[in-house]
């Protein structure tokens, strides 16, 4: 089957969640929008507390109980996946749509076999026994685990933190979906590994044509990964992007200040961090949500949230240091020097 590489396979669509709280409504989504086009990698990026996994949770259909969608809609395939059946939800869950959490171990039965925890969602697609095991053997070497017919019958804990992974992404492999969700799936893992789990992912994209939605509070993870990028900051998309556009030429103080966090090789002088605190989002701020930590805010930062500015087609970010009317900021000069260096690197291949 020819496949449209535009073709919108999930949409997103002005999603608002809150959460019931002591002491009032936590506003964790507000106003959400995005889409994935089959066969792209499209991350959200952000610090804990901005919204990103709440966001994916509602298309996964896992919101706890206490979670309120007082807004928007999730669209595929035609349904709208926050208000489809629990019986529905399943049939999606795992087998058109995959998960590989943060924590691998959240994710296994500690007391049950790997083999037989990957051959579980095959049986669930009415597989037998043995065309089940094969297949499971098969998983088990396209995501890199050694010897795997031994390995086959041992237990998670036999495991080390990134084959453990690897487990996970053979498991959401198994049900054989369409879209791949990665909830910060590298953030236990040290450096070594995450770059081979990485790897991993962006080989198995491009060999099943997956369209991928990748969420991490590091924007150096996805440097090489995404061909679009989200950064949510207190529940909204502050600023959103290609890539490209989102490394190079960054628009929102909120994305400079996670950019200039980020090290690199060539990195001497001391890494910038971001000062302050998220805000209690059950008093969510009148104006723009990063104001109180925003070393550039104006005056109209803390009276009104600022609109979307379209920097492209592709590229709109909502700060209003892009008003016509806003004096010229431009953006640190640690950054500009860690934007030029990376330019630099691509160019030498």
């Amino acid at each position: 089957m020819a496949v449209n590489p535009n073709e919108t396979i999930l949409s997103v669509e002005d999603l608002t969640i809150s959460f019931k709280a002591y002491g009032g409504m936590v506003r964790a989504v507000r106003g959400v929008s995005f889409d994935l086009k089959r066969g792209e990698t499209v991350a959200i990026v952000g610090e804990s507390g901005s919204g990103k996994s709440v966001s994916i949770k509602s298309i996964m259909g896992i919101l706890p109980a206490n979670a309120v969608v007082e807004g928007g809609r999730v669209m595929y395939d035609g349904m709208d996946l926050t208000k489809v059946s629990e019986e529905e939800m399943h049939k999606i869950r795992g087998h058109r749509i995959g998960l590989v959490f943060q924590d691998p171990m959240s994710a296994l039965n500690p007391i049950m076999k790997v083999g037989k925890q990957i051959t579980e969602v095959l049986r669930h697609k009415k597989m037998d026994k043995a065309a089940a095991d094969a297949r499971a053997l098969e998983l088990m070497k396209a995501v890199g685990i050694p010897d795997a017919e031994k390995r086959f019958n041992q237990y998670p804990f036999q495991f080390s933190g990134g084959m453990r992974q690897r487990i996970v992404i053979a498991i959401a492999l198994a049900g054989d979906p369409e879209i791949l969700i990665c909830d910060e799936p590298t953030t236990a893992l040290d450096v070594t590994v995450q770059a081979k789990i990485l790897d991993l992912i962006n080989q198995i994209k491009e060999e099943r044509n997956l369209s991928v939605i990748f969420i991490t509070h590091d924007l150096g993870v996805v440097a090489h990964m995404a061909d679009r990028v989200n950064v949510m900051y207190a529940g909204k998309i502050v600023e959103t992007g290609t890539a490209e556009e989102i490394f190079f030429e960054p628009a929102h103080p909120y994305t400079w200040a996670l950019l200039s966090s980020v090290p690199d090789l060539q990195t001497r002088e001391r890494l910038a961090s971001i000062p302050g605190t998220p805000p209690n989002m059950i008093f969510p701020p009148k104006g723009d949500a990063f104001a109180a930590r925003n070393r550039y805010a104006l005056k109209i930062d803390f009276e009104k949230e600022p609109p979307y500015f379209r920097l492209s087609d592709t590229h709109l970010a909502a700060t209003w240091l892009l008003h016509p009317k806003a004096p010229k900021v431009e953006m640190p000069e640690i950054l500009k020097e860690r934007i030029k260096r990376m330019k630099e690197a691509m160019a030498d291949g």
